[in-house]
């Protein structure tokens, strides 16, 4: 029998739509992100992402093989990447491996890493996300992206969108959320009002027909931290909210969700 699990060997993977160099990307892996894998079809494999159930067809030369017991141990992999613009790994061959911020570090055990059969030297202080304090890190945790291009699918340091962005700091802050924005909205408590809101909270905006298509990290009842254009701080209220590039309001405001107490 194949094995049916593997796990991300390269810095950033693109998930696709289609088994296609060309297809939309919908999502990214990272380095150590586990994933079973679904169909094969020659050099595009159709995997699940083991963190958050997303899908998407990817290059199999991008995924080393695992057993299903270390894809069950990888669900509870506490260290990480941390935030910074230099976190390099040494590969056996001497090259380097740079980064992302919250990319898993598999097996880590005496300044090393372990992906598959491979082995890297961790060349920075790796970050515990079990270690941390939300309400006291969230505003610094989501401060360090800014200016982040906005990228559809992006989960990277040189690209995110709105969901990757707001995912990628609740990871860091050991908080586990969806992919998208609809699915995140189906997660947390129901914020009342906007009055109400605390650092760390999260809001979702709707299009025309009812459909949530962005979100953003609240910083107190009035800013919000989002992707849009790039990773930004915007003033927000109860109308939604408002782009001061163009004097308009570009979000329409629907829920507010609490992770935190």
């Amino acid at each position: 029998m194949e094995n049916q699990y593997g796990i991300c060997r390269v810095a950033v993977a693109p998930l696709r739509a289609e088994p296609s160099d060309q297809a939309e990307i919908v999502s990214q892996l990272l380095f150590g992100d586990h994933v079973e894998i679904l169909q094969r079809d020659e050099r595009w494999w159709l995997i699940q992402n083991g963190y958050d159930g997303y899908q998407g067809w990817m290059d199999f030369r991008q995924l080393a093989t695992i057993t299903q017991d270390q894809f069950v141990d990888l669900q509870e992999c506490k260290w990480l990447a941390p935030l910074s613009f230099n976190n390099t790994l040494i590969a056996s061959d001497g090259s380097l491996y740079h980064l992302s911020p919250a990319s898993n570090l598999p097996y880590l055990a005496e300044g090393f890493c372990y992906v598959g059969q491979e082995k890297y030297q961790v060349n920075f202080e790796p970050h515990d996300r079990t270690n941390v304090d939300f309400k006291a890190d969230v505003e610094t945790t989501a401060k360090f992206f800014q200016n982040i291009p906005y990228l559809w699918g992006g989960r990277h340091l040189f690209g995110m969108d709105c969901s990757g962005f707001v995912q990628t700091v609740f990871k860091l802050l050991n908080i586990k959320l969806n992919r998208d924005a609809s699915q995140q909205a189906e997660q947390g408590e129901l914020v009342g009002f906007l009055a109400e809101c605390k650092p760390g909270d999260v809001a979702f905006f709707d299009n025309a027909e009812g459909k949530i298509t962005h979100v953003g990290i609240m910083l107190g009842p009035n800013e919000i931290i989002h992707a849009s254009a790039k990773v930004k701080v915007d003033p927000i209220d109860d109308e939604g909210i408002f782009n001061r590039e163009l004097g308009i309001y570009s979000h329409k405001l629907r829920i507010i969700k609490r992770f935190v107490e």
